[in-house]
């Protein structure tokens, strides 16, 4: 008499399935090749990290509306012919499971210049990238309300994206506000 192992069948299928799965990260650029772009009049961009205090850190989550997961953010200040021309500021968020790094540069005003994504992990989503989209934060200062379906136009199929990059970037905004201007 001989037992079959049934248990051994969902394994002994699924395994291959999961060997095969498609990696999705893909890397569009790196920080500096997004400094260039988003500031091609720099001739230099010198790290300036915002590591703020505990006060500044609350100030920036009561107007932002979004938590800090860290107290520090790379940050650099954009020069042409000897004077600042503006920040950039890298930043994460979570798309939905996996984290999106993308780069925000703000004029010396505070107003937004552009937004570039860089890394993007997540399987769906990636729509974000369009240039369109992304340009709904082009002139956007700390205070305008950067939501979705508000001021921000939402992507069906990227929602959680849109949403996390708007809050993103409506932090990187009051992170200006307490710690750059």
């Amino acid at each position: 008499m001989s037992i079959r192992p049934d248990w051994l069948i969902v394994p002994a299928v699924c395994a291959p399935l999961l060997a095969a799965a498609p990696a999705f990260a893909v890397q569009y650029m790196t920080a500096e090749a997004a400094q260039k772009l988003m500031f091609p009049e720099a001739s230099a961009f010198t790290a300036q990290p915002v590591k703020l205090d505990e006060a500044q850190k609350r100030a920036v989550e009561k107007v932002a509306r979004v938590r800090m997961r860290y107290p520090e953010q790379p940050v650099w200040q954009a020069v042409a012919d000897g004077k600042p021309v503006g920040w950039f500021v890298l930043d994460e968020v979570y798309g939905k499971h996996e984290f999106i790094t993308y780069a925000v540069a703000l004029d010396l005003s505070g107003a937004v210049r552009g937004v570039e994504i860089l890394d993007y992990r997540e399987t769906h989503g990636r729509e974000v990238r369009n240039p369109k989209w992304r340009a709904q934060f082009t002139g956007k200062k700390h205070g305008a309300p950067l939501r979705l379906d508000d001021d921000i136009q939402n992507i069906s199929g990227a929602t959680l994206s849109c949403k996390h990059i708007s809050e993103g970037v409506r932090r990187v905004l009051a992170i200006h506000e307490v710690a750059l201007k």
